[in-house]
C-alpha cells in the first residue's frame, strides 16, 4: 500500500467519492494479508489507510468504534474492521471485512501446521523452533509489561493483578472464574470508589483532521445503522441459530464426545473470555486443549504461538493451530485423511471462535452509532484488565518452565535457551524491536546452537 501523505501536507478540501463494494472488498482482502504486528500494528495500518489516506471515516468516528471494540471480548482489530465494513456497506460489508481479516491467516496457518507435523523433526526445522520458542516467551513477558503499564494505575489494580496471579498459579482457578470475580469487584468497587475503577475512554478531544471524510464527524447515521429492536433480535437470533446448527450438526455426525464437537463447544466458551487480547485467554486454552482434552502438548502449544506470531491476522488465530494438531493427532478424518480432518478441525475452531465477534458488532453497532462521544470503558472492564496482567504473567512462567527445564526441575537447565530469551526480552523492551525481525534473529540463533551442539 502507498504510504499515507505526510503530516505537513494541507488536508484536502473535497470529500472522497462513495466507495463501491468491490473497491472495499479489494482493500479488506489486501489488509488480511498484511495485518502483521498484533492489534496495535493492525489498528495503526487501518488508521493510516482508512482515516489518513483514503478518508473513508473520520478519526473521531474511528476512535469511537474502536472504544466499543476494546470493551468487547474478542480481537479488537478484527472487530473494528467488521464495524467499519458494516457501517459502509451494511451487514454483508461487515461480514466480508471481518471474514477477510481472518481467512488469509487461516489458510496460511493450515499450511504451516502441515509443515510442522510432517517436518518438525527435521534438524533445520527443529533448530528454527528452538530459537523461536525463547522469543515467544519474551513476547508474553512483554505483553504482561505492556498491559500492566496501561492497567495498573493504583494499589487496587495491583492487588487485583496479584490476586489473579496467585489464584491461577497456586490454586489453578479457571480463567472464567477469575474474569467473573474481577468484574464483580469492579462493579461493586465503582459504587464506592468510582475514581479508582474508572478507565478513560472516548475519542480524544484533539483528534487530527485529515480533510473531509466519507463518514465524517457530522455525517448522519445511515438508515441501516440506526437502532431498532427488530434488527437487534434478528441479528442475535441469526447468530444463535448459526451456532446451534453448527454445533448440532457436529453432535449429530460426531457424537457429543467427538473431537470436533468438543472443539466447537470449548472454543465457543473461549471466544467469550478474550478480554485483554489473545494472551489473556491463552491460559484458558492451555487448561482445556493441553491438560484436559490432550489435543496437543505444552511444547507444541508454544510452537503454535510462534507460528501465530509470524502470520498476519489476530494472534488468537493460534487456535487454528490447536485445532489442526488436535484433528491430526486424534485422526478426526480417519487414518487415510489426516490432512482433511485436521484442516476441518482448524476451520471448526476458527468458526466458533469468531462467530461471537460478528454478532457483537452487527447487533451492537447501532447502539454505538447513537452514542457518539459518550461510550467509555466500564469499571468491571478496568478490574478485568488488571486481573489479565496476573494471568499473562502466569502464562509467561508456564512457558519459561517448559522452555528452560524441558525435563522438569530435576533436569538440567537449558542455558542457551535462557540466553536467547534474555536477549529477546532486552531487544523488545529496550530496543523496541519488531516481532518479525526478532523472530528471524532468534531462529538464526537457534540454528547456530543446534549446529554447535552436534
Amino acid at each position: 500500500m502507498p504510504p499515507a501523505p505526510p503530516d505537513t501536507a494541507p488536508p484536502p478540501a473535497e470529500r472522497p467519492a462513495p466507495v463501491r463494494f468491490q473497491e472495499a472488498f479489494r482493500f479488506w482482502l489486501q489488509l488480511g494479508f498484511i495485518s502483521f504486528g498484533g492489534p496495535a500494528g493492525q489498528i495503526a495500518i487501518m488508521h493510516a489507510e482508512l482515516v489518513e489516506r483514503r478518508r473513508w471515516i473520520s478519526e473521531a468516528r474511528f476512535l469511537h468504534a474502536l472504544n466499543y471494540c476494546m470493551v468487547l471480548p474478542g480481537p479488537e482489530a478484527q472487530q473494528l474492521a467488521t464495524y467499519i465494513g458494516w457501517l459502509m456497506h451494511r451487514s454483508w460489508g461487515g461480514i466480508v471485512a471481518g471474514g477477510l481479516f481472518v481467512l488469509p491467516s487461516l489458510f496460511i496457518l493450515i499450511g504451516l501446521s502441515w509443515v510442522y507435523v510432517r517436518f518438525g523433526d527435521v534438524p533445520v526445522v527443529a533448530g528454527i523452533f528452538y530459537g523461536v520458542k525463547p522469543a515467544v516467551t519474551a513476547l508474553v513477558l512483554q505483553a504482561a509489561h505492556r498491559v500492566g503499564t496501561r492497567a495498573l494505575k493504583n494499589g487496587w489494580m495491583w492487588a487485583i493483578a496479584a490476586a489473579s496471579f496467585v489464584a491461577i498459579f497456586a490454586f489453578s482457578v479457571p480463567f472464567p472464574a477469575i474474569v467473573l470475580a474481577a468484574g464483580l469487584i469492579g462493579a461493586l468497587g465503582a459504587r464506592r470508589w468510582p475514581a479508582v475503577f474508572a478507565l478513560g475512554g472516548g475519542p480524544a478531544a484533539g483528534c487530527q483532521h485529515y480533510g473531509p471524510a466519507l463518514i465524517d464527524d457530522d455525517t448522519p447515521t445511515p438508515p441501516h445503522a440506526r437502532f431498532s429492536r427488530r434488527h437487534l433480535l434478528a441479528v442475535v437470533g441469526c447468530g444463535v441459530a448459526l451456532w446451534l446448527l453448527a454445533l448440532g450438526a457436529l453432535a449429530a455426525t460426531q457424537g457429543w464426545q467427538g473431537t470436533l464437537t468438543q472443539m466447537g463447544w470449548f472454543f465457543s466458551k473461549a471466544a467469550l473470555l478474550t478480554f485483554g487480547g489473545a494472551y489473556a485467554v491463552l491460559p484458558y486454552v492451555f487448561q482445556g486443549a493441553v491438560e484436559h482434552y490432550h489435543w496437543l502438548s505444552a511444547a507444541q502449544m508454544i510452537d503454535g504461538l510462534a507460528l501465530g506470531e509470524t502470520t498476519p491476522g489476530p494472534l488468537i488465530m493460534v487456535v487454528a493451530f490447536v485445532g489442526f494438531l488436535g484433528g491430526w493427532l486424534h485422526q478426526v478424518g480417519g487414518p487415510d485423511a489426516l490432512f482433511a480432518g485436521a484442516a476441518a478441525a482448524a476451520a471448526v475452531v476458527t468458526f466458533f471462535t469468531f462467530l461471537p465477534s460478528f454478532v457483537f458488532i452487527l447487533a451492537g453497532g447501532p447502539l454505538v452509532e447513537a452514542t457518539h462521544g459518550k461510550l467509555g470503558f466500564t469499571a468491571p472492564l478496568s478490574a478485568i484488565t488488571a486481573a489479565v496482567v496476573g494471568v499473562i504473567l502466569n502464562l509467561a512462567l508456564f512457558f519459561a518452565y517448559h522452555l528452560l527445564w524441558p525435563q522438569g526441575l530435576g533436569g538440567r537447565m537449558d542455558w542457551a535457551a535462557a540466553a536467547i530469551t534474555l536477549g529477546a526480552l532486552l531487544a523488545l523492551l529496550r530496543l523496541k524491536a519488531g516481532v518479525l525481525p526478532l523472530l528471524g534473529v532468534c531462529a538464526a540463533a537457534g540454528l547456530a546452537v543446534q549446529w554447535l551442539a552436534r
